[in-house]
């Protein structure tokens, strides 16, 4: 087996932050597969645009890609902009002066704007703030930018899923607590998508193989290319099962095998569970050195009544610090939230 261990040290606040990739172990076939199908590139067909590749001929998507400074853009579209996908110069303008205000008050010696925020909300100077862009909804399809209708299943789901509004918090077992709040995952979805903090993604090459590591919840997908077949449907998982090629400049991923415990709705994965159904269809475009469109397409018939997708551009930064993810220590949480049921019963 061949090891590659990639790090990085990256200095923010005063303070060192070791960064990095641990061991990932890739098989010596796949990579011999790899390298053989990179030998065997049409050298007379170069591709439209000049893009960096790997030393074994695949586009270099290498780096972090946080999709935080996306945090502004809505992720349905307002229902009075119908089809139209971006702001005017007024409405551009309005969402400036908007990030420029909350920044402001972010950075207030005294007080806190917690107007509108759940009681279990953090302070707004805890979060991370977006920049300004013309992107009228993260959702591009349909082309109104907004969810398509549930199915009577799907919604009889949604309808069940716990929120985290403060009056909701009245767990009865381990069963309603959903992996979203037990901090075990987000999901593919909730791991990308632009959020409030933790957004980066790093992405590691090496033959044969592409590795993402999200900064929520500390996941990692490995993702070969050797165009090995899914598992089969017994086999099921939060992050589901990844398989990956390349489309010109374009990483193209085909995840099944979920296994229907994650969560859809808005950024976070927060509400909207999706079944065993789901089928995602990822593409991470290399525009250039420094700038990478992501897009995905979301299936899962048994949820919603049509496929929707969300796409927007991420910037590479490489002085990005990946933090630990640290949430629900010893789930006190839970124990908590469990033992005030007991209190609940006993006091009945």
């Amino acid at each position: 087996m061949a090891l590659f261990r990639r790090f990085a040290a990256v200095k923010t606040a005063g303070r060192l932050t070791l960064i990095g990739v641990a061991a990932v172990a890739v098989l010596a076939a796949v990579s011999s597969v790899d390298a053989q199908r990179g030998a065997r590139r049409d050298a007379a067909s170069p591709p439209a645009r000049e893009i960096p590749r790997t030393p074994w001929g695949d586009p270099d998507l290498q780096g972090v890609w946080p999709s935080g400074p996306l945090i502004e853009v809505p992720f349905e579209r307002p229902a009075a902009f119908g089809t139209r996908d971006t702001l005017t110069d007024a409405e551009f303008a309005q969402r400036t002066a908007q990030i420029k205000a909350q920044s402001e008050s972010d950075a207030a010696e005294s007080g806190r704007d917690t107007a509108g925020s759940p009681a279990t909300a953090p302070p707004p100077h805890w979060l991370e703030r977006g920049v300004a862009t013309r992107q009228a909804s993260l959702i591009v399809d349909p082309p109104d930018g907004r969810l398509p209708p549930m199915t009577e299943d799907g919604a009889r789901r949604a309808a069940r899923w716990r929120t985290t509004s403060a009056e909701s918090y009245l767990f009865e077992s381990p069963a309603d607590l959903t992996p979203y709040d037990r901090c075990i995952t987000r999901g593919v979805l909730g791991s990308t998508f632009p959020n409030i903090y933790n957004t980066g993604i790093q992405i590691v090459q090496v033959p044969g193989a592409v590795i993402l590591r999200y900064e929520m919840v500390h996941e990692t997908r490995i993702v070969p290319l050797d165009g090995r077949p899914h598992l089969p449907p017994a086999l099921r998982s939060y992050m589901g099962d990844p398989r990956g090629s390349w489309d010109g400049g374009t990483l193209v991923i085909d995840t099944t095998n979920f296994n229907g415990r994650t969560g859809s709705l808005g950024r976070n994965g927060n509400g909207n569970p999706t079944s065993e159904a789901l089928h995602l269809v990822e593409r991470f475009t290399l525009i250039d050195a420094n700038r990478l469109q992501y897009e995905v397409t979301i299936a899962d018939p048994q949820t919603w009544t049509r496929p929707w997708t969300v796409r927007f551009p991420l910037a590479r930064n490489d002085g990005y610090a990946m933090y630990e993810y640290a949430c629900h220590e010893g789930n006190y949480a839970m124990r908590n939230s469990l033992s005030a049921a007991r209190a609940r019963e006993r006091a009945k």
